[in-house]
């Protein structure tokens, strides 16, 4: 068991954990998980509102948006959200796919 002190809202907790299976303190830290990609210089990066999965991506580099327009749509916590385009403007970069994971503030598409 391990003990912690956790703080929730000014309230102070003190919690014990068990840990089971998994990685052992002497185990090897895992590698650290790649950077969200950049938008391209000139070009405005359309991120992720929150973690989740994308579900489809529903344009590809080269195609015109809308202001409005759905670019791809993203799961979270069981419901489906619309991810729109910010402004008119031509795709310059989609950078996940259907079945990504990804975090809040990670760049699913560039528009230019």
């Amino acid at each position: 068991m391990r003990k912690f002190r956790i703080n929730v809202n000014g309230n102070f907790y003190e919690v014990e954990v068990e840990e089971v299976g998994g990685a052992t303190a002497s185990a090897p830290a895992a590698a650290p998980a790649p950077a969200p990609a950049a938008a391209p210089a000139g070009s405005t990066a359309v991120s992720a509102p929150m973690p989740g999965r994308i579900v489809s991506v529903k344009v590809n580099v080269g195609d015109s948006v809308s202001e409005g327009d759905v670019l791809c749509i993203l799961e979270a916590m069981k419901m489906e959200n619309e991810i729109m385009a910010p402004s008119a403007g031509k795709v310059v970069a989609v950078n996940v796919s259907g079945g990504d994971n990804v975090n809040t503030g990670d760049t699913l598409v560039s528009i230019g």
